[in-house]
């Protein structure tokens, strides 16, 4: 199989070939869920094309809380048959999809009754291992285990002496989510995909009632194409209804939009070696190990603002800290946060009260021919929701089509990580890099760090990490406008690194040395440079701002200070 790159030249060439030829599927929405179902129908020998209005997970799929798990909580709620079927996808992302990208990560419950709530919370524990183990893909996971006050303490001595009589200790895993998304996508290019971001739906084509493509304006050159496709389906998140609307067509449910923030920390600011996840009086409240950070979150609250940038509020930054603070010996301050995001869920709301409790089920529709739409899910089971949707549009089709494999298809970087993971010293030893460096690279690229290291050798200064945020090497700049996709400097900095929100001053310090390394690969010359920087600068303003704002409504406005550098 080759290793597809996402370059300028290759994206212009993939509209080109939609709109050139009838595909059999034309996938909508460039999140996890559209990206796997991209993957999923080229590997069923589909002709298949996927866009994306902006950039690659741009939506909710890169402002998660970065946990593949089960669900821990749904098991209160007796949602077995969701569990279970997160758990499979859990083990399946470790031990074969994403090994590279996937990666086990401990949890601390602090226990605050004596006995009672040891006994149940140990038995919901004991069944989210024992379906994990009976799932088939539960290797790789160490069990709970029950810790007493002392030994909990000794774990994470962060956590204050009156704050827990004892704890339970489990494991769930994490993923970088937008590198995952970015993964997919290549994925599924190099099994034949079209694929192309900053790529806007701006209406369907229909014979009749049928819907037979769609109306692709290219937001980047100002084109316009008429693709056209047997099944379109509509994978757009938090956006359905709006994408629903194109159609004129009265949708058979709605999507709602939940906003989760999240604070992004410095690793010495909490001393632990372990996550922590502990109860509110609304949900649970995770405090996750994210390299040299920890990320804590999350919130649940309505949002029918804008979309597209989801801001956070003074009060939504107080809620976390109050929260987290409430068991902290030290407790944070807003000084201790180097970074902040907000995203969005898509929670199904139907005309009921029983099916708005779907909120966090996934449901797939075909409300007009030649149109499947799929909404809900959750971020772990998004392989599942692909296989729904694909199976839903094969029905569509005047011929047989085979069934679903992507059980079975690891993703670009998969094949061969484990053997380079256990050679790293080796490639240590001939690159150059330190250990540490070649670790990151093969738990960000697994096999295709190979392309990097060329990168490097080919021009050493490449191997020298950024300025200002030396946990990535230049090479990984340059490589993200090369082969995954990148197009703006916003696209570098917020999701194919995580720079924007693990340094203190959000990015802005290396903004001009990334424009360059970017530069080189999308011709940009000295105005365009200059723009992307003042573009991304102003950004972090809005933000900044934002987080200032005592309620949704104000940060709203104050997000919205700053434009996009592609107007859609």
């Amino acid at each position: 199989m080759r290793t597809a790159r996402l370059g300028p030249a290759e994206r212009a060439e993939a509209l080109a070939a939609m709109a050139e030829q009838e595909l059999d599927v034309l996938v909508v929405g460039g999140g996890v869920v559209g990206a796997g179902i991209a993957l999923d129908a080229a590997t069923r020998g589909l002709a298949t094309g996927l866009v994306e209005a902006r950039d690659w997970a741009a939506g909710t799929s890169s402002r998660s809380s970065k946990l593949i798990h089960g669900g821990l909580r749904y098991l209160e709620m007796l949602d077995f048959a969701l569990v279970r079927e997160a758990l499979k996808e859990r083990g399946l992302l470790l031990q074969r999809l994403a090994p590279h990208l996937v990666r086990p990560v401990p949890f601390l419950y602090p226990l605050q009754h004596r006995a009672w709530e040891r006994v149940y919370a140990g038995s919901g524990v004991a069944l989210y291992d024992a379906m994990s183990v009976s799932s088939g893909h539960g290797r790789g996971l160490p069990v709970h285990r029950h810790l007493s006050r002392r030994r909990a303490l000794r774990v994470a001595p962060a956590l204050r002496k009156d704050a827990l009589v004892g704890a339970l200790q489990y494991y769930d895993a994490q993923v970088d989510d937008a590198r995952h998304v970015a993964t997919l996508v290549r994925t599924a290019a190099a099994y034949g995909a079209r694929v192309a971001s900053r790529a806007r739906v701006t209406g369907f084509l229909r014979e009749g009632e049928r819907v037979v493509g769609a109306h692709v304006d290219d937001v980047e050159s100002g084109g316009t194409y008429e693709i056209r496709a047997q099944q379109v389906v509509n994978a757009t998140g938090v956006w359905t209804d709006d994408t629903q609307a194109l159609i004129a067509e009265r949708g058979q449910f709605h999507v709602r939009a939940s906003k989760g923030i999240h604070l992004v920390v410095p690793k010495d600011r909490i001393h632990s070696a372990t996550g922590l996840i502990l109860r509110t009086e609304k949900s649970v409240l995770f405090v996750i190990p994210w390299g040299r950070h920890w990320i804590i979150g999350t919130t649940d609250t309505d949002w029918d603002l804008d979309k597209a940038h989801p801001a956070a509020s003074s009060a939504d930054i107080d809620y976390l800290l109050e929260h987290v603070n409430s068991v902290l010996a030290v407790p944070l301050t807003r000084d201790d946060v180097q970074g902040v995001y907000a995203g969005l869920r898509p929670l199904l709301a139907g005309e009921s009260d029983a099916t708005s409790k779907l909120s966090r089920e996934h449901t797939v529709a075909h409300p007009v021919p030649g149109l499947v739409v799929v909404a809900g899910g959750k971020y772990t089971t998004y392989r599942v929701m692909a296989k729904d949707a694909v199976d839903e549009a094969v029905h569509g089709l005047d011929r047989r089509v085979a069934a679903c494999v992507t059980e079975d298809v690891p993703l670009l970087g998969a094949e061969g990580y484990r053997a380079l993971w256990n050679a790293r010293a080796r490639i240590s030893a001939r690159t150059g890099l330190h250990v540490a460096r070649v670790e990151h690279l093969l738990n960000r690229y697994g096999s295709l760090t190979e392309e990097l290291l060329d990168l490097v050798a080919e021009d050493p200064s490449l191997g020298e990490p950024v300025t200002g945020a030396d946990d990535y090497l230049r090479a990984e700049i340059l490589y993200a406008a090369s082969h995954e996709g990148a197009r703006h400097l916003d696209d570098v900095l917020t999701r194919r690194t995580r720079i924007s929100i693990e340094t203190f001053d959000r990015g802005t310090r290396c903004a001009r040395e990334c424009a360059e390394l970017m530069g080189r690969v999308l011709g940009w010359g000295e105005e365009q440079i200059a723009k992307e920087v003042e573009h991304y600068e102003k950004r972090v303003e809005a933000e900044r701002e934002s987080q200032r704002q005592p309620d949704d409504q104000t940060a709203d406005a104050a997000r919205l200070g700053a434009p996009d550098i592609v107007p859609l």
